[in-house]
C-alpha cells in the first residue's frame, strides 16, 4: 500500500497530515513573485514542510487509507505502521527515503532527518493551470549613433511654406451658426407644442378620476383581515476556517474534551458535526479569514497544543 499517494491527496484539503509514529507534513500558502530581474515568475502555491515531532495519531490519514482501500479502521493504522517500520528502518540505515509527489528526507551527520520538498507539484488548488514561466528580456535598439550620422551627411534644410487663403471658411462658418440658431428654433416651437398636448391630457385623466372617486362606495366599518408578515431569520455569519485540538470516534470523549478546553481558557471551543469518517472534530474555534486563524494556530501551537491543526470547508 502506497501511503504517499494518501498524503499527497489529504495535502490538496489539509494543512496538517500526521503520519502516526513517524511525523507531520505541512503546507503553508507563499503568494507569487518573481525573480531574476522580474524575468521569471512563480504562482502562489502551498510549499510543504516536515515535521518529526508531531507523531500523535488525529484519525485523518487512518479514515481516509480505511475509505481508499475499503477497510476497517483499525486495519488502516496497522497497515500505517507496517509502513512507518520500514521507513524508519531505511532512515536509520542512513538511506534516501523518496515520497512521490511529497519530497525526500535523508539522514546527516547528526542523525537527524532532512527534508527536501519536491517543486514539481503545486498542491495550492487556487492555482490550478497556473505553471512558471520565464519572460524573455526586452533588448532595445539603440539608434542615436545612426541618427546623428546621417544629420551630418544629409542636414536638415526649411523652406518658407506658401500660405493658403482660407477666407473661404468664414463664409462656412456663418452657414452652419444660422442653420443651428434655425434648428433650435423650430425644436423649440416642437416641444412647446408637445407639452401643451401633454398638459389637456393629463386634465382630462384627473377630471375622469375624480368623478370615479365621487361615485365609489366605501365601507368604513368593513371587518379587516389580519396579515402576517414573515420576518427573516438573520444570516449567520460564515465561519470556514476552524482550528481544531483533536477528532474522536465517542461523542462523549469529544464533550469532555470542551469541558477541558473551556476550563483551560478557550472560551469558543465547540464540537463541530460529525464527518464523513464518523468522527466529532473539537475546534479551540472558528474565523472568518485564513490569517486569523493561522496566526491564533501558531499561538495555540507555541502555548497550550503543538499538534493543533487547521480545517478548512
Amino acid at each position: 500500500m502506497q501511503i504517499e499517494k494518501h498524503i499527497s491527496d489529504l495535502l490538496y484539503r489539509y494543512q496538517c497530515v500526521t503520519v502516526p509514529g513517524f511525523g507531520a507534513f505541512l503546507t503553508e500558502t507563499v503568494s507569487a513573485h518573481v525573480t531574476g530581474s522580474a524575468s521569471s515568475f512563480f504562482p502562489p502555491k502551498k510549499v510543504v514542510s516536515f515535521n518529526a515531532n508531531v507523531k500523535n495519531n488525529d484519525g485523518l490519514l487512518a479514515n481516509h487509507v480505511a475509505l481508499q482501500e475499503k477497510m476497517s479502521y483499525e486495519l488502516a493504522v496497522i497497515k500505517i505502521n507496517d509502513v512507518v517500520n520500514e521507513w524508519t528502518y531505511l532512515l536509520q540505515n542512513r538511506n534516501h527515503l523518496v515520497l512521490k509527489n511529497i519530497g525526500e528526507i535523508s539522514v546527516n551527520n547528526e542523525m537527524n532527518w532532512v527534508f527536501e520538498p519536491t517543486n514539481t507539484v503545486n498542491y495550492l488548488t487556487d492555482s490550478f493551470g497556473l505553471t512558471p514561466f520565464v519572460s524573455p528580456e526586452i533588448t532595445r535598439e539603440v539608434l542615436k549613433k545612426e541618427v546623428e550620422a546621417l544629420e551630418e551627411k544629409a542636414p536638415i534644410i526649411f523652406t518658407p511654406e506658401r500660405k493658403k487663403d482660407y477666407s473661404y471658411l468664414k463664409y462656412a462658418a456663418v452657414f452652419v451658426v444660422m442653420l443651428g440658431v434655425g434648428g433650435f428654433g423650430y425644436k423649440s416651437y416642437y416641444d412647446q407644442q408637445i407639452t401643451n398636448e401633454t398638459l389637456l391630457v393629463e386634465k382630462n385623466v384627473q377630471e375622469k378620476v375624480q368623478q370615479q372617486i365621487q361615485q365609489a362606495t366605501f365601507l368604513i366599518n368593513a371587518p379587516v383581515e389580519a396579515v402576517e408578515l414573515s420576518v427573516a431569520a438573520p444570516v449567520e455569519e460564515k465561519m470556514p476556517y476552524h482550528l481544531v485540538a483533536g477528532a474522536y470516534r465517542s461523542e462523549e470523549n469529544a464533550n469532555k474534551a470542551i469541558a477541558e478546553l473551556n476550563a483551560a481558557g478557550f472560551e469558543k471551543a465547540k464540537m463541530l458535526p460529525i464527518n464523513k469518517y464518523n468522527l466529532y472534530p473539537v475546534v479551540y474555534a472558528s474565523f472568518k479569514t485564513l490569517n486569523e486563524a493561522q496566526i491564533e494556530r501558531k499561538n495555540i501551537q507555541n502555548s497550550h497544543n503543538a499538534e493543533a491543526w487547521l480545517l478548512i470547508e
